[in-house]
């Protein structure tokens, strides 16, 4: 049996701000292009879920880098992605509790909420 812990599927956006303060996270936004238009996290890439797969190698090579910082509206979609890229074997994900709904409310008041 491993001593390593299990990676949580989600985090809280105090605990996101802090590793991405460190440049230990990157943001990915799987929003559609039109709500991405509406608000964004700075510094964000903006992957629509539905490309996820066809992206995979690309996400697995930024996990190798950096903890994935996955984000939607309220938490929903990207918590389904982390959890499709976990069984892909893309252990370094995680999803951001509330989206970018909670992102506005805890943490920056200046990202549009909609």
């Amino acid at each position: 049996m491993s001593n390593e812990s299990v990676l949580a599927m989600e985090i809280a956006p105090d605990q996101a701000l802090q590793l991405l303060a460190e440049g230990r996270a990157a943001l990915i936004d799987v929003r559609e292009p039109h709500e991405y238009a509406l608000a964004r996290i700075e510094g964000a890439q903006l992957i629509p879920m539905h490309t996820v797969p066809q992206r995979l190698q690309e996400l697995e090579a930024a996990a190798d880098e950096k903890l994935l910082i996955i984000y939607c509206h309220h938490g929903v979609r990207s918590l389904s992605v982390v959890e499709w890229l976990r069984r892909q074997g893309v252990e370094q994900c995680v999803s951001l509790i509330g989206g970018i709904d909670l992102w506005s409310r805890q943490i920056d008041p200046a990202v549009p909420r909609y």
